[in-house]
């Protein structure tokens, strides 16, 4: 909680750590591949202290969502913008640092959709529903970004065309083959959707 001067206090800069820790983790080993432990001991701190900050690890891990979301758009619209400054359209811009080497390389820190949505159905109904909202969010920020008179319904084929490309380049490894893939996937959709510069 925040200190009397407006500051966070300790008990709240260690729920932030913690779930900050957790945010790369399920990132980067999957929902299963980390447990409470795991969390606490990378986060410097003792599997005790856990129950002081959360009611369970299901409770841990929608935060730990929520955190890897919108850390991940974050970086992405940041991205984005500066493409757009140096003259890019937003479809463009935010599809190629979508489908960027660096975002390839970027498991524990990219995109939470990408890294985790095969797991999803697997999960408790209260992670799921977290999960979904990633999910949601991820179509909006699409959605965002289309042309005007795009179709609606194109915001989640282009979501899903994005999330699969990632999930198949780094199959193959972040190497020449993953990247090619990378590459086609964005010269297509690109062509497909970004409208032409005005003259």
């Amino acid at each position: 909680m925040a200190s009397s001067s407006g500051t966070p206090g300790k008990k709240q800069l260690t729920h932030e750590r913690i779930v900050d820790t957790a945010a790369r983790a399920i990132r980067r080993a999957g929902f299963n591949g980390v447990g409470v432990a795991d969390i606490m001991k990378e986060a410097g701190l003792t599997h005790g202290g856990f129950y002081a900050h959360f009611e369970s690890r299901d409770a841990l891990v929608c935060e730990a969502l929520d955190r890897a979301g919108r850390d991940s758009a974050e970086r992405l619209a940041k991205s984005a913008s500066q493409r757009r400054a140096r003259g890019v359209g937003a479809f463009q811009a935010f599809v190629e640092r979508y489908l960027s080497d660096a975002h390839l390389a970027a498991l524990e820190s990219g995109c939470p959709v990408a890294a985790l949505a095969s797991e999803i159905p697997r999960q408790s109904r209260e992670v799921s529903l977290a999960a979904a909202q990633r999910v949601r969010g991820l179509v909006a920020a699409v959605r965002e970004v289309l042309p005007s008179g795009t179709p609606p319904e194109a915001a989640g084929a282009v979501a899903a065309q994005l999330v699969g490309a990632l999930q198949l380049a780094r199959a193959l490894g972040d190497n020449a083959e993953g990247k090619a893939l990378l590459a086609a996937t964005r010269r297509s959709l690109i062509a497909q959707h970004e409208a032409p510069p005005s003259r």
